[in-house]
């Protein structure tokens, strides 16, 4: 019988391993798997390669993860926003690398990356330092920049509601980056908000089927932190 889900959030981030690559959900607070992170900072790893769209908000979530000291390095495309204190101050006494991705273009290397692509020519970042060291073509009368696929070891995503299959339901805005996250990465883990049972989703609303993913939890009170 496939039961991909587990009972804890400990359970759920077993195995992640010093230096791995972490995908996290989330566009800022929207959808970001708050509880996973907490459960990622108790286990212990570091030296993490974080790619995400944001560098962490406030002081909790991946914020909380970068004050920690856990993560080498941030892949992502707004580093700075009113509340990235934590972040910034890491960035400018060096303690923290720094990736900077157009946001399409992060979109584009995930989605890359789930598809088995070798690479992809994008418009965004041509004739910036952005694209400086990179390959760049002429295309029909148009310049692009050649982008490598971003993918990691593990995903860290938030949905609604999932099934012991795998299947997941998001919720509104908190979709953003979950389900191509789940493409990209070798093990997805997802915390949900309500766990189903087999058939209870209707299959025209499942946004990632559960082969994508291979562990998921359930979570209580996450719906409120959802969108």
């Amino acid at each position: 019988m496939i039961n991909k889900s587990v009972a804890s959030l400990e359970e759920a981030v077993a195995g992640i391993f010093d230096g791995a690559t972490i995908m996290i959900g989330g566009f800022g607070t929207a959808g970001q798997p708050t509880h996973l992170i907490d459960a990622l900072i108790a286990q212990g790893a570091k030296d993490l390669t974080i790619i995400n769209n944001n560098a962490g908000n406030g002081e909790v979530g991946l914020a909380a993860l970068l004050k920690a000291g856990r993560v080498r390095k941030m892949v992502c495309s707004f580093p700075r926003q009113v509340d990235s204190q934590i972040f910034d101050d890491l960035y400018r006494r060096g303690k923290v690398e720094l990736e900077l991705v157009p946001q399409g273009n992060l979109a584009a290397r995930i989605q890359a990356a789930g598809s088995g692509l070798g690479a992809v020519f994008t418009p965004t970042g041509y004739g910036t330092p952005l694209a400086e060291g990179k390959e760049t073509r002429e295309i029909d009368g148009r310049h692009y920049v050649l982008e490598y696929p971003l993918k990691a070891d593990f995903a860290l995503i938030k949905a609604y509601e999932g099934d012991r299959w795998g299947n997941l339901v998001y919720r509104k805005a908190a979709r953003n980056f979950g389900p191509i996250m789940a493409t990209a990465a070798t093990v997805t883990i997802a915390e949900v908000s309500r766990l189903v049972q087999l058939g209870e989703l209707d299959p025209e609303n499942i946004i990632t089927p559960g082969i994508f993913v291979q562990r998921l939890v359930a979570v209580e009170n996450s719906l409120a932190q959802s969108a």
